[in-house]
């Protein structure tokens, strides 16, 4: 499996941007995808994740800032961002594997996409 992910940008404080996770491969649709940010300087961490079917979807907190969404016809998960802070301001990866909350769960990384909000 192959993942690219795009969507990311400059925006202003109190934004939205909405990210891509595109896939290659037959086997996307049975894995759940998981999206991390990793800001300078600080470890990789959990932003948000979707089981296969879609149906169950996992979030690092209940702030309900985030969305995540799959299309598994188009190989593809969505990250809806809303209300952006300058704090939320990171490069964001997505990945697929047998995972959910750790980054050790997931086989398959994408490059990235940087998410840069200005106050």
């Amino acid at each position: 499996v192959q993942l690219q992910a795009s969507g990311g940008g400059l925006v202003q404080a109190g934004a939205s941007l909405r990210l891509s996770c595109t896939a290659s491969g037959r086997t996307f649709p049975r894995h759940v995808v998981g999206w991390f940010r990793q800001a300078p300087g600080k470890e990789r961490e959990f932003v948000a994740a979707i089981s296969p079917s879609g149906d169950s979807p996992y979030y690092r907190d209940s702030s309900g800032r985030s969305t995540i969404s799959r299309d598994n016809a188009r190989n593809t998960v969505y990250l809806e961002l809303n209300t952006l802070q300058p704090e939320d301001t990171a490069v964001y990866y997505c990945a697929a594997g047998p995972g959910i909350y750790g980054v050790g769960g997931y086989n398959y990384w994408g490059q990235g996409t940087q998410v840069t909000v200005s106050s």
